[in-house]
């Protein structure tokens, strides 16, 4: 049976066909998942795939550095889209990085401000910044494109800061960004017109009081190809185990370095399915009747569970944007500009509808 098809049958309305591309049985029965927490047939070293080494201590040490683009704020430089760097709590070292179309500044007086979309980057919470060159660009380009204005959070990394500090750093984030400020926030973004963008759900749980950010108000999330795991393996995860981007090893470690002490894989932060749906994200999304836009990919090992993600927020009632493509690998769209095009050209009509 096609993926598309399966998809389908469940309820979930995808944007773009796949072809013949297989899906995972356990969507649909969950009795015939397979039960093994073992990843089979895996040459695949985490550690020597990512660039890690483990400490004596537990820590381990970077040692590839992925590379940084500085912010441009220059008004007078030939950029379409500006960035600045703001320092959010000099404690945790986290900061955000704005971006604001140059257009705007041209406006004499600006009447019609444009949206917020406060973005959260990739990288397993192990890897990356919100400076790594391809976030930098993803988010010049995804400002440019819609438009809008983006701040893009830096977020302490595990495993020195185990989540949920990722998840606090996130939340710190929009209540700094509700009192800022910036002149850039002040004069141009729309605070009332606010998404949550990346590949975490979690945020809206965390969020507690996210109904006083007044005046910063939310109205959706954008997860663009979600990250998630569990111990039980999914069809995808087992057909593209050894994933040359994403392979099933890779996902563990960056799970085991992330979570907390002791959590396994069905911990909430990482399976929020684990629980049959009865997870903090989805009510929390449900109460604050917030949007939810999902992308995935055939090729990415973590499709099943992305699936399975969007039925549940349908049966509880969110309205829910999908579209999963046929082939494509996890964090397409981060490296290849074509990719990321089609993502902007089903995210502005979800901004602006």
């Amino acid at each position: 049976m096609g993926l598309a098809r399966m998809v389908e049958e469940k309820g979930v309305q995808t944007a773009t066909h796949f072809g013949d591309g297989r899906h995972g049985l356990e969507i649909t029965d969950p009795s015939k998942a397979p039960a093994a927490d073992t990843v089979p047939n895996s040459g695949v070293d985490p550690y020597q795939r990512l660039q890690l080494a483990r400490n004596p201590d537990g820590s381990i040490t970077r040692l590839y550095k992925c590379p940084d683009r500085p912010p441009s704020s220059d008004p007078k430089l030939p950029t379409p889209v500006l960035s600045k760097d703001i320092p959010i709590n000099q404690s945790n070292n986290t900061w955000l990085r704005l971006f604001l179309p140059r257009h705007v500044l041209d406006q004499t007086s600006p009447t019609n401000k444009l949206p917020l979309v406060v973005y959260y980057h990739g990288g397993g919470f192990v890897l990356l910044s919100a400076s790594s060159t391809i976030f930098h660009h993803f988010c010049s380009n995804f400002a440019a494109d819609i438009p809008v204005i983006i701040a893009s959070v830096e977020y302490r990394l595990a495993p020195e800061h185990r989540l949920p500090a990722a998840y606090d750093d996130a939340v710190e984030a929009l209540h700094w960004i509700k009192t800022s400020q910036d002149d850039w926030l002040r004069d141009y973004a729309d605070l009332s017109n606010c998404f949550l963008m990346g590949s975490r759900l979690r945020v809206a749980a965390e969020a507690d009081d996210i109904h006083i950010l007044h005046p910063l108000k939310i109205r959706g999330l954008i997860l663009i190809q979600p990250f998630f795991g569990g111990i039980r393996r999914t069809s995808s995860e087992l057909r593209l185990v050894n994933d040359p981007i994403l392979a099933l090893t890779v996902c563990d470690l960056m799970w085991e370095l992330s979570l907390p002490s002791g959590a396994d894989r069905d911990h909430e932060y990482c399976n929020p399915m684990a629980a049959g749906g009865d997870s903090k994200c989805f009510d929390q999304v449900k109460a604050l009747r917030w949007r939810v836009l999902v992308t995935g990919s055939e090729g990415d090992p973590l499709v099943d569970r992305q699936i399975e993600m969007v039925k549940m927020l349908e049966e509880k009632g969110v309205q829910v944007v999908s579209q999963f493509i046929e082939g494509g690998y996890h964090g397409a769209q981060d490296v290849e500009p074509s990719k990321a095009k089609p993502v902007f050209e089903l995210v502005k009509p979800f901004i602006f509808p």
